[in-house]
Parts: C-alpha cells; sequence; structure tokens
C-alpha cells in the first residue's frame, strides 16, 4: 500500500532546474532512499514532499492527503529529521524529548524513544556537551516523537565518523522492524545498498533508476571486478598483457603494479592469471574480487564517476 504518491513534480531555483519531473511512490514499512551526488536534487524533493517548499508543478500526496487541503493532520502524522536541527543546547536530551512531546496531543513516552535512539544512559546530559553522533540520534528521536507513520531523514549521517553512521543504521532498521516507513536521502552508496529496501537514484533534478539495490546491480551484468596487486610495474604490465587474451575478461585497466579486471567468469580468470604467473615467474602479492554495486549502477545509467 503506498503511503506517499509523488507525481511529476518540478522545482526551479530561477534558471537551476533543481528537480525535473520526478515520479515516485513509498510503500507503508519499507525504507525507501532517495540517492544521489551533492546538489543532485534530493533534498529540495524531500522539502516538497515534507511541505516546507512548494512545487512548482506535479502532485504529492503524503498518506491520502495533500499539503492544499489537509497540512494540520499531515504535521500530525509524520516525522522530520531536516540536515540542520533546532536542538536546545541548555537542556538535556530528555527535557529536549519532553519539550518536543509537548507540541502534540498525542506522543510517545519519552523513555521509549530514548530507548530507539540509544540515548537511555545519556537521558540527563545537556545537548552542548553530546558528540555529533548523539545530537543527530536526538534529532531523529525528536521526530519519532509523535509516534510518526512516515519518518523523514535528510542525509542523517553527514559528516559523522564509521560507528556514529553505524548507530545511526541501527535506528533505521529498528524502525523497519516496527513497521515504520522511512524515506531517507544520502550520498553514501554502501548506506543505500544497506538499508534500503528500494532506492531512487537522482542526478541532476532527474530520476535515472528505481527498484531494490538487488535487482539495480541484476541489471547490470553477471561480471564481477578482480583486483590483483603484483610485484612491481613491469610484472604487472606483463599480467595486462595476459589478461587481455583470457575470453571472459571485458575490460582492464592498470595503475602502477595493480591491476583491476572486469570478468564474466572470474575464477577461469584467475585460473588463467595465476597460471601465467606461476610460469613466468611473477609474485601476485594480493587478489580479490569485487561485487558490482550501486556505484557502479550509477555509473551504467550516467556515464560518470560517482561523487560525494
Amino acid at each position: 500500500m503506498h503511503v506517499l504518491e509523488v507525481s511529476r513534480v518540478s522545482k526551479s531555483f530561477g534558471s537551476v532546474r533543481a528537480v525535473q519531473e520526478v515520479s515516485f511512490a513509498a510503500n507503508r514499512g519499507e525504507v525507501f532512499t532517495i540517492i544521489g551526488p551533492n546538489g543532485a536534487g534530493k533534498t529540495t524533493t524531500l522539502e516538497m514532499i515534507e511541505g516546507l517548499q512548494r512545487p512548482d508543478s506535479g502532485a504529492i500526496s503524503v498518506l491520502g492527503m495533500t499539503w492544499d487541503k489537509d497540512a494540520e493532520n499531515i504535521k500530525m502524522r509524520i516525522g522530520v529529521q531536516p540536515q540542520s536541527s533546532a536542538l536546545f543546547d541548555l537542556l538535556t536530551v530528555e527535557e529536549n524529548l519532553a519539550l518536543f512531546a509537548s507540541f502534540y496531543d498525542r506522543h510517545r513516552p519519552v523513555p521509549e524513544i530514548m530507548e530507539l535512539i540509544n540515548l537511555t544512559d545519556h537521558r540527563r546530559k545537556m545537548v552542548k556537551t553530546l558528540s555529533g553522533g548523539q545530537k543527530q540520534r536526538l534529532a531523529i528521536g525528536i521526530g519519532l516523537i509523535n509516534d510518526p507513520e512516515i519518518i523523514f531523514l535528510d542525509e542523517p549521517t553527514t559528516g559523522l565518523d564509521p560507528q556514529a553512521r553505524r548507530n545511526i543504521w541501527d535506528i533505521v532498521l529498528k524502525l523497519r522492524a516496527i513497521g515504520k516507513t522511512t524515506v531517507l536521502t544520502t550520498h553514501y552508496m554502501e548506506e543505500a545498498e544497506q538499508l534500503s529496501d528500494r532506492v531512487c537514484i537522482i542526478d541532476q533534478g532527474r530520476i535515472i533508476a528505481m527498484d531494490t539495490p538487488k535487482a539495480l546491480i541484476g541489471r547490470l551484468t553477471q561480471e564481477r571486478e578482480i583486483h590483483l596487486k603484483l610485484a612491481d610495474e613491469a610484472a604487472a604490465a606483463a599480467a595486462e598483457g595476459a589478461a587481455r587474451t583470457e575470453p571472459n575478461v571485458t575490460r582492464v585497466e592498470r595503475k602502477g603494479a595493480q591491476l583491476r579486471i572486469r570478468s564474466g567468469k572470474p575464477e577461469a580468470t584467475l585460473y588463467h592469471l595465476l597460471g601465467f604467473a606461476s610460469e613466468s615467474g611473477q609474485t601476485v602479492e594480493q587478489i580479490s574480487i569485487r561485487e558490482m554495486s550501486l556505484e557502479d549502477v550509477f555509473i551504467a545509467f550516467t556515464g560518470k564517476e560517482w561523487r560525494d
């Protein structure tokens, strides 16, 4: 069941077309991720869905309602964690949550929210003493205080260290487990791949692909990428020549002593290359096989390298 529908929505700022004819729908209980490089139009799209920006054209339905007719009702039933959150530095974690809870007729108990965002042990700390990751978790908690049916998270892990990012991921997975619909924006491909039921890839204001991560990756090929590191540049050059004669290889790139090789049958390609190395007395120092990723999907659809 669709809880969010976006139909042919566009938005311009002067001569800049930030969002162009974007359409998608999110289902109840899923993690739907809008992913794209910085400046792709993710935040503008989210702000129009949240009622913070008015589209130039197109239609948006949130829980079967529209912002023109049902603004107050929508506000009570959604939760928002914007990129820049307004936290009260001189109040504690518990006091911040209690304050925002007072704005709603119906809300979840503050202790439940603190448990969900893993800040119970920090409930009496003032916000100004929290780490960046803890502040971000508190911002998400504030977005959840009214027990929303849909929660919007706008790049919640930007600027965080790897452990803090993982803590945010845990919250998103908990939300899915309790049946909440999460609409997430990010420019981290790994994040989208790990968390999403479906992803919508946007570039320059347009949707370029949308599906489950597995299905999008499956659209490419069954190729895999082999990484080899040889003893020196000369050995790598010789191995490059051998790789180009292997019938399953579709692409070879060499940089110094390292090779990146695309192959439809990586096991056969490796057998060929290791046999060549053994016969020619070359030393292979490192070997790895990389699965295709959402980043490869982006490059395949746009012809451009991914840019954070």
